[in-house]
């Protein structure tokens, strides 16, 4: 029997400081787990980045008590999939003779996809979106060939609380 695979979102708000990233993926990897995604990024307070990171864990408690060990770590929040916006953004370059760009063009309309170049027998391609979108173009985009690509990593925040929830979320 096959066990599914659970994929854990962490947002790990640390000091902007030389060795975080490496001393965060290094805990990671010493705990076994694989890291599927990984951003990092400047947050909205100097001296501050915010790190998004995808693990395959199906249990994370043990983990984010061995990250707020580390002393750049400040907070770390993991983000649920119904309550928080994630985003990729990917550039595919899938083959688009003359004959077929159209049909191509068709495909990349529905999803929002901008053509960044344009070659004798390929197409360069943005699309960005949640995960879900992404794959989803992709994988209409295969049958063409895709020829290259490239995705950033997944960054993510909590969605706002609304109505009734906010209020229970207050109460507690």
């Amino acid at each position: 029997l096959y066990e599914a695979i659970v994929f854990r979102t962490l947002s790990v708000f640390v000091e902007d400081k030389p060795g975080v990233l490496a001393r965060v993926s290094s805990l990671l990897a010493r705990r076994g787990f694989n890291i599927r995604s990984l951003a990092v990024g400047p947050s909205h307070e100097d001296g501050m980045s915010k790190m998004t990171i995808v693990v395959e864990a199906p249990e994370l408690e043990q983990v984010k008590k061995q990250l707020h060990k580390l002393v750049n770590v400040v907070k770390i929040t993991e983000l649920e999939p119904e309550r928080s916006l994630e985003r990729e953004i990917m550039l595919v370059r899938g083959s688009a003779p003359p004959g077929r760009r159209s049909e191509v063009l068709e495909i990349a309309d529905i999803f929002k996809a901008t053509p960044v170049d344009v070659g004798h027998s390929s197409m360069c391609l943005q699309v960005a979106g949640d995960p879900g979108k992404i794959n989803d173009f992709l994988e209409l985009l295969r049958p063409f060939g895709v020829v290259d690509l490239a995705k950033s990593g997944r960054i993510a925040l909590a969605r706002e609380l609304k109505g009734k929830e906010s209020r229970l979320r207050a109460v507690n």
